[in-house]
């Protein structure tokens, strides 16, 4: 009871002078303002930073793509004037120069004259990237240029997205203007077939009507030899012989008046034919066209499908070292069976197997894209195939084609030549009407000129049958040419058919300029800087006010004279655990109802703050009643080491290895680890765990200061006065 009346003379000393308990009571409040401060300042700053001011400067002079204007620089102001992540400011380069020079601007976000331009050379043997240009005024603040950096990144991921965008439309309007043109390309084919097969049919005719007249020219070659031994008696027939003579010049001038249609005819043919040749040579042209545009679809094809291999082969690897940290814990956990009971551990150990496991799932998801790129390929490769079909059925038909002139050229030749002998019989029998009255007398010039028709005649007949060759290769050719039209319209449609089940849509569009997102899903999740920061201003406040407190309340005497050195612990100790009570209060009413900050138990704030308070104070006070201001000195460094260590700003293994040894030696890892849990995480057991480090730690320290009074049991009593001091 005599150390709880020391304790309440001294309070009652200092609270008779007003210079000694105003300074107490100014340092009761010394955690309220430096924590309170700070977390103030530094709240929520992101919730600020359309106030950041930053220059725009747009010198995009725009494109042209596909007959389209292009004009990426004016999409992206478009889309930075829709958003408030910054204060954009959307100068000229001279006022933004300016500005970056007079410290108006964070940073300058430069879109470059050829921005459009180098858009559009993504399809080029050559691409050139879009560049934007950042100049960040990091000496004016280099957080602010460092997050600069960071929305410059998101701007080029969007912009990339609308470049994509533009160049996947295009892509697909060639696909339709492809599937297009192949649809009327079959088309085509269809009726070159359907024309061949007619022109079949009409070269059969021409072919079994020439064999008509072989045998026709045969039989006229065979009664000639008849006529020359026929000659003697021509003088007794002459009047017979000049009414048969004029039946024969008449008949033979239908006959040439026939020649010369079958001759135009076969002229008309000839001409026709080198048209369908000049069209077939067209037509191959195209073919060989369409075929290297879908050869170099078909490249483009395999190396998106050799970019998702190597995409899937990495996902795999990252679930199978996913897989390997969840097994490797669960190891350490057998090996180890005090780590069972560690909840820490166990939701590692979960977290790990759901990052294996997210891992495994999207190792699948790229299989099946990859199975999809792979489709894609063997369809391009179907394609490709039914166009070089298409190449070699134009080929045969061209072929076919230049048969069929040569044969045609045959027919007019031949024709000719019948011609001009069918001239010279009709000749012949004009000149045997007129002259039958002389018939007696003319036997010789009769004889002379049976002879001549007997070598028109073997002339017309080996003519003839030079025309029937020619006819039986047409035939042939006609053949090949209606089978090959027939099978280029077929694999015609089918590449048609095969193009148009590709619909663009703007899904579709979406999904190959942005083919991946994200979802995040937080654990643990915190609102804003305020909060996480609070548990490192928190114990760096409270870790100062302790310090400041041994600077206004005596560590060593007491008013009492008499006092013993365990009456002076006890009233010293009440003191400062006094000191710690009010200024852990205050501090927890400022974050909790002043700042707003939240927690998942309210009464374990409290306790946990007033616990990490005492044991700073303990520790403090421990030091300065052995050293007095060198343990002040001690204090100052330890808070040093504490800031640099407890993990409070940037992750532990962010600092330098010899820095982490220290890290478990100092309590403000542990108030700090033990505010985390409290605040963010929920994990009471780690929070209680800490707090009994926290525990032990003031315990241990306020036995050295009690060593020290019972080793000085009276030297250290002094008066009231002192106590003012």
């Amino acid at each position: 009871m005599k150390s709880m009346s020391v304790f309440f003379k001294d309070l009652g000393a200092s609270f008779k002078k007003p210079k000694v308990i105003i300074p107490i009571l100014v340092v009761l409040f010394i955690p309220v303002l430096y924590s309170g401060m700070f977390l103030t300042a530094f709240w929520d700053p992101y919730g600020k930073m359309n106030e950041l001011p930053v220059a725009v400067v747009n010198q995009d002079t725009g494109a042209e793509y596909e007959g389209k204007p292009l004009q990426v620089g004016e999409d992206l102001i478009a889309e930075l004037k829709k958003s408030d992540d910054f204060s954009w400011r959307f100068v000229t380069r001279e006022q933004a120069e300016k500005g970056m020079k007079n410290d108006e601007y964070y940073m300058t976000i430069i879109i470059p004259e050829n921005f459009s331009s180098k858009a559009t050379t993504l399809m080029d043997e050559h691409p050139q990237p879009a560049t934007l240009v950042f100049e960040p005024n990091e000496g004016y603040n280099f957080l602010a240029a460092q997050i600069g950096g960071t929305a410059v990144k998101e701007i080029k991921s969007k912009v990339s997205a609308k470049v994509t965008e533009a160049y996947t439309e295009t892509l697909f309007d060639q696909v339709d203007k492809i599937s297009g043109g192949l649809s009327d390309a079959g088309s085509g084919a269809s009726t070159i077939s359907d024309g061949a097969a007619q022109l079949d049919e009409g070269t059969l005719k021409l072919k079994q009507n020439l064999a008509k007249l072989v045998n026709g020219a045969n039989q006229l070659q065979n009664g000639v030899a008849p006529l020359e031994q026929g000659t003697k008696a021509l003088n007794q027939g002459v009047k017979e012989l000049k009414g048969g003579a004029s039946s024969l010049a008449s008949g033979l001038n239908q006959l040439s008046a026939a020649q010369q249609q079958l001759e135009e005819g076969a002229v008309k043919a000839q001409a026709g034919g080198e048209q369908l040749h000049s069209g077939i040579q067209a037509s191959l042209q195209g073919a060989e066209k369409l075929n290297a545009g879908l050869a170099a679809s078909e490249q483009g094809s395999a190396k998106l499908q050799a970019g998702l291999e190597a995409s899937h082969a990495g996902s795999s690897q990252v679930a199978e070292g996913a897989k390997g940290v969840a097994q490797g814990l669960e190891q350490l956990i057998q090996a180890s069976p005090e780590l069972a009971d560690d909840p820490a551990v166990q939701k590692l150990l979960a977290a790990s197997k759901a990052v294996a496991e997210g891992s495994e799932q999207a190792a699948a998801g790229q299989q099946e894209l990859l199975n999809g790129a792979r489709e894609l390929h063997d369809a391009q490769g179907q394609l490709l195939q039914g166009s070089e079909q298409l190449v070699q059925g134009e080929q045969q038909l061209l072929q076919g084609a230049a048969v069929l002139t040569a044969g045609q050229e045959q027919l007019a030749s031949g024709l000719q030549q019948f011609g001009a002998k069918l001239s010279e019989a009709a000749n012949g029998g004009q000149s045997l009407a007129s002259g039958a009255d002389k018939l007696s007398g003319g036997a010789e010039q009769l004889q002379s000129g049976v002879g001549q028709l007997s070598g028109g005649v073997s002339t017309i007949a080996s003519g003839s049958k030079q025309l029937d060759d020619g006819a039986g290769e047409l035939k042939n050719g006609m053949d090949q040419l209606a089978a090959g039209s027939g099978e280029l319209a077929s694999k015609l449609n089918d590449a048609a058919e095969q193009s148009a089940s590709v619909k663009k849509s703007d899904a579709l569009v979406n999904m190959y300029a942005q083919p991946v997102e994200i979802t995040e899903h937080k654990l643990n999740e915190v609102p804003n800087y305020g909060t996480g920061f609070s548990p490192y201003f928190l114990s760096l406040g409270l870790f100062v006010g302790a310090l400041i407190s041994t600077l206004v309340v005596p560590v060593r005497g007491s008013s009492v004279a008499e006092a013993t050195g365990w009456n002076r612990f006890i009233s010293r100790g009440l003191a400062f655990t006094g000191m710690s009570f009010v200024q852990s209060l205050l501090s927890v009413v400022l974050v909790l109802y002043v700042l707003g900050l939240e927690v998942k138990s309210v009464p374990m704030f409290y306790l946990f703050t007033f616990v990490t308070s005492l044991c700073f104070m303990f520790i403090i006070q421990a030091l300065v009643t052995w050293l007095d201001n060198p343990g002040r000195f001690l204090a100052i460094l330890m808070l040093i080491f504490q800031l640099t260590t407890s993990a409070g700003t940037f992750p532990l293994e962010l600092i330098p290895d010899w820095m982490k040894g220290i890290n478990p030696l100092l309590p403000m890892t542990y108030s700090v680890s033990g505010y985390k849990a409290i605040i963010s995480s929920g994990d009471f057991g780690a929070a209680w765990q800490h707090m009994g480090i926290l525990a032990g730690f003031g315990a241990v320290f306020l036995a050295v200061t009690m060593v020290y009074f019972l080793r000085h049991e009276h030297s250290e009593s002094v008066s009231a006065a002192s106590v003012e001091a």
